[in-house]
């Protein structure tokens, strides 16, 4: 088993669930659950899981449930920002969705858009849907997200949230065998204050960490 939680770095987690094909650790420290290593996928076999996606700028639906995040991170944003859609898939939206606005978007995605220069950039907003949970090393990876926000800037995550209400045996999120890390409020707490951020929820699955 892992002997580390990969957000926190604590060696106190304890085994939270376990199925026929995973096993699940919830960290004591910062509530992550998370899959350890040797239940992760493959790289060729993660890639063909996401090459199944067929997410479009034309998909409505798509875009509806975008909007989670886009609404209220453009009610924080200044006309004319530049920004990075982290993680954005073969079929980048959020990014389409934002540019429709007035707004400069960067793409990145280590599979279809491994856009190394990014990372040399500061930004006013950075957006990562539907993408934490797929993240091998989420404490390191989010970290180095939220340093290169230019000071006031905001980073919007999406991510179905662990709550005192879900029934995790019988969870679908967690049935992608994609999905490597399950965050509760509790967590996006712990970055908040990790960070000396401030961070809203919208929902059960949007959080806006605020620089």
């Amino acid at each position: 088993m892992a002997s580390n939680c990969p957000l926190c770095q604590s060696t106190n987690h304890y085994k939270y669930y376990a199925s026929t094909s995973s096993h699940y650790l919830r960290c004591g420290e910062c509530d992550l659950v998370f899959v350890p290593n040797q239940f992760h996928l493959s790289i060729s076999e993660e890639k063909s899981r996401y090459d199944s996606h067929n997410n479009s700028p034309t998909d409505q639906k798509y875009r509806q449930f975008l909007k989670k995040t886009f609404d209220p991170l453009v009610a924080f944003i200044g006309k004319g920002s530049s920004g990075l859609d982290f993680g954005c898939g073969p079929g980048p939206t959020l990014s389409v969705m934002l540019e429709e606005c007035g707004h400069e978007v960067d793409l990145y995605d280590k599979f279809y858009y491994p856009n190394s220069y990014i990372f040399n950039k500061k930004y006013d907003f950075i957006t990562a849907t539907e993408v934490i949970e797929h993240l091998d090393e989420p404490g390191k990876e989010l970290t180095k997200l939220y340093g290169m926000l230019k000071d006031c800037g905001v980073l919007a995550v999406m991510t179905s949230m662990i709550s005192g209400d879900t029934n995790f045996s019988s969870w679908y999120y967690k049935d992608d065998p994609t999905h490597i890390c399950f965050y509760s409020r509790r967590t996006m707490d712990y970055l908040a204050d990790k960070w000396q951020a401030n961070v809203k929820f919208y929902g059960g699955d949007v959080a806006l960490f605020f620089k």
